[in-house]
Parts: C-alpha cells; sequence; structure tokens
C-alpha cells in the first residue's frame, strides 16, 4: 500500500481566501494527501497568500521564507493571491521557495503540488478559472466549529480607484443561485449553523449575467426549513438596495448586520476614490436601516490618508463617524497600490500624518463602539459557542452583532458543559469594553 503524502496549509488574508484555501485542502485530500496540523510534520507546506497591502504582502513573504528557513527539508509551494499578483517577480526574486500557484483553476492543486513534492520548481498561474465545479462540497473547515464562509462571486467591477482586487482576483464572476443553494443546504446538512455569504460586493451579485439576483437569492435561502444564521458580508455602500431590508425583518435567520465599507465621508476624496457618495448620502442610507430594523448593527471601515485628504476633509470624516455613531469600525491608512489608478495621484499625506489621523479616529471609536453595545445590557441573546476558556467556567461564542475574527466576542459564564458549534441562549450583563458578558 502507498504512504500517503501529507500536507500543511498555512491561510492568509480575508475570509475569501479562506475559502479557497479549504477548497486547495478538499482537492489534495480527495487526491489521497493527508492533511497535517503541524507543519514539522508535513512534507509539503502550502502557505495561501494575501496581496491586497503592504502589510500584507510583508507578511505574506515572510511566512514563506520562514517556514522554508526552519524547515529546509520540506517543499514551500507558494498559493494565492500574492503569487497571482507577482508571477513574475516572486518567481525571480524567492529562489529559496519550490512553487507558486495562483488563486484561479483551484482543482489543479494535486497536479502541481505532485510535482513540487517530486522536485520539479514549477510556477502555474491562469489567467481565468479553466473549469469550476457547479460548488464544492467542503468537508474541511478553517472557521470555528459550526460558522462557515459561503462565496457567491469572485472578483469586482466597482474599479475603486485604490483597490487592486480587480488586479488580483479580476471582473465581476457570480455563481448561480442554484449552485450557492446547494452549498448552503450541504453545509447546513452536516451541522453548520452560521452561513457567512462573502463577495467583493454582496450586492452585485448576477450583475454580470444581466441581473441582480441577491433578492432572489435571500428569498429561496428563507424558504429552507431550519434553523441557522445567515450573515451578509461587504455591501457597497453606494449601490446599496434598501429593498431587501424587508427580507431581512420578515425572517430573523438573516441577521440584521450591515457590513457597509463607506471608506471616507469627504465628497471630494469619495469622489478621487471612484465612488459616488457623501456624508449625507451615508448617513441617510444609516438612518433608514435603524428606522426600518431597530436591531441592526452597522459595520464599517475607514481608509485615511488618501491622497489629497487635506485637514477639512478629515474634518468631515471625523464628523461623519460622531454623527453616524457606526457599532464597528476597522480603519486602515493607505497604501498605495501597483498598477491602481491612485498610485499615479499627486498630494500623497506623509505616513505620520496618516497614522496620527488612523489613531484619532480609532480613539474616538473605543469610546463609541462600548457605547453602543450598552444597549443589550439586560437582554437575552443567542450565543454561537466557539471555545472555552481553560480551566475556568467560561466560554467564548458570538451573538448576532459580531461577526467572525473581525468583531467582539461574548464571554459566557456558565457550569454547563457546552459544546463548540452549540448555540445557546445566554443573558447579557454588560460589556468590558468590546466583549459582551452573559450568563447560562
Amino acid at each position: 500500500m502507498n504512504k500517503s503524502k501529507t500536507f500543511y496549509i498555512e491561510s492568509l488574508g480575508c475570509a475569501k481566501n479562506q475559502v479557497d484555501s479549504e477548497i486547495l485542502m478538499e482537492n489534495l485530500v480527495k487526491a489521497g494527501w493527508t492533511r497535517k496540523n503541524e507543519p514539522e510534520t508535513a512534507e509539503l507546506i502550502l502557505v495561501n497568500t494575501c496581496g491586497f497591502i503592504k502589510d500584507a504582502k510583508e507578511e505574506s513573504i515572510e511566512t514563506a521564507l520562514s517556514f522554508k528557513s526552519r524547515y529546509s527539508d520540506k517543499k514551500v509551494l507558494v498559493t494565492g493571491c500574492l503569487s497571482q499578483r507577482y508571477k513574475d517577480e516572486l518567481k525571480d526574486g524567492l529562489e529559496e521557495i519550490d512553487g507558486f500557484f495562483g488563486n484561479r483553476s483551484l482543482e489543479k492543486i494535486t497536479e502541481i503540488s505532485e510535482k513540487v513534492l517530486n522536485g520539479e520548481r514549477l510556477s502555474y498561474f491562469p489567467e481565468d478559472q479553466e473549469h469550476e465545479p457547479d460548488y464544492y462540497k467542503r468537508d474541511y473547515l478553517l472557521s470555528f466549529p459550526g460558522s462557515a464562509y459561503v462565496k457567491i462571486s469572485e472578483g469586482c467591477d466597482n474599479r475603486c480607484s485604490f483597490c487592486a482586487i480587480p488586479i488580483i482576483r479580476g471582473s465581476l464572476k457570480s455563481r448561480s443561485v442554484t449552485s450557492v443553494l446547494e452549498e448552503i443546504s450541504y453545509l447546513l446538512d452536516r451541522g453548520i449553523f452560521e452561513i457567512n455569504l462573502i463577495a467583493q460586493d454582496l450586492g452585485a451579485f448576477g450583475r454580470d449575467s444581466g441581473a441582480l439576483l441577491l433578492k432572489k437569492l435571500l428569498k429561496e435561502i428563507s424558504a429552507i426549513k431550519k434553523d441557522f444564521w445567515l450573515r451578509l458580508l461587504y455591501f457597497y455602500p453606494d449601490r446599496f438596495d434598501t429593498d431587501i431590508l424587508s427580507l431581512i425583518k420578515s425572517d430573523s435567520r438573516i441577521l440584521p448586520y450591515f457590513d457597509l465599507p463607506f471608506q471616507h465621508a469627504s465628497a471630494n476624496i469619495l469622489k478621487r476614490m471612484g465612488r459616488h457618495g457623501d456624508k449625507n448620502k451615508y448617513l441617510n442610507l444609516i438612518d433608514n436601516i435603524r428606522k426600518f430594523i431597530t436591531d441592526a448593527v452597522i459595520r464599517s471601515t475607514f481608509l485615511v490618508g488618501f491622497p489629497g485628504e487635506t485637514d477639512e476633509d478629515f474634518r468631515i470624516l471625523k464628523d461623519f463617524q460622531q454623527d453616524a455613531q457606526i457599532d464597528w469600525l476597522g480603519v486602515f491608512s493607505y497604501s498605495a497600490e501597483e498598477g491602481t489608478r491612485a498610485a499615479r495621484f499627486s498630494g500623497r499625506v506623509p505616513l505620520k500624518l496618516a497614522m496620527e489621523r488612523k489613531r484619532i479616529i480609532e480613539d474616538a471609536q473605543e469610546y463609541i463602539t462600548v457605547k453602543r453595545l450598552k444597549r443589550f445590557t439586560g437582554i437575552r441573546l443567542k450565543v454561537l459557542i466557539e471555545e472555552r476558556i481553560e480551566k475556568e467556567n467560561l466560554y467564548i461564542g458570538r451573538a448576532y452583532l459580531q461577526a467572525p475574527e473581525v468583531d467582539g466576542a461574548v464571554v459566557v459564564e456558565t457550569t454547563a458543559g457546552l459544546k463548540p458549534g452549540e448555540v445557546i441562549t445566554a443573558r447579557i450583563k454588560g460589556n468590558a469594553g468590546f466583549d459582551l458578558e452573559a450568563v447560562f
């Protein structure tokens, strides 16, 4: 009997990249490979990389080189977005690495891995997806128990001036409604409770086929006769379809959690970003959502230090932050990305000033988020348990207001023996910083 080949995978970057990592794992395991939980026990180490911004690129390269340095007897295969974006530069510049694989035609990973393991140094970067199954029955997930991501489209057509996603992932390519439904049904049947729909812009789903299909998809999901959470992640705010609010309000399983990356509030900066909003438009959108769904939670991201951002532009952003009272906020300083329009813009903001603006927004947001969390004190919330705190009667979980990885948690105190993936209803006692405290 032939000895099974072994691999370890290190997944970096966003949730969309995590789904790709899960697909790579699925293909390898189905081909007879064995996944290892520790790199030292594997013959092949895959590093599925992120190539979005400078810090992520540096982390990806450092991670790959670190694995090769620590485990010189192993083969290291760099996969994902960084490989796809810098195919020529990486092959020539990282001579230590044994192979490179892009972020398309993921079913080819078994063929490439075999060759790399056998000593062939090669690169594989198809420009387009050569073959894509209707959907993947992923049995190997990298999320906490009970939760999974479902990617409903690839790429993006919004063409924001600062964003490299179209360069890395290509133009918008939506899956079929049927394909997405089949994947969700498969995940629910195997015990997944939380389905996180992800795309670069959920609202654009289906546009490449000539018809916007998100409402149709949500109606079809709502017809499923099971208990679950459906979380909608990433809506381009300039074209948010408020018609979906009635669907969300009518089905408590579709969580009233709105991820709207506004990026800025100054009309001047938004125009330079290739966007069409302004402070008042975005405030009206937030107000409409909160009036229609009173328990709505809103998450966003701000990008500070964009070329041409003046003190006045920053003041507008600060005012917007105070007026909007967003529940959760991530703040990033601008990173000039090769190939984007913004990389050629004049008016570059000094890094020190950009980082200071980032700190100012983050400090202000801490007070806002802590204050917003206090409205949950005294109520009972459904909580998805993720893990137990060792040697304590405490468990870490999340409620509807908390997306995986990026928001705070619910710390549940109980003597009951809970299991990761279990869903309970707990009473919120209060909050400690960004985390809610609860009893069960």
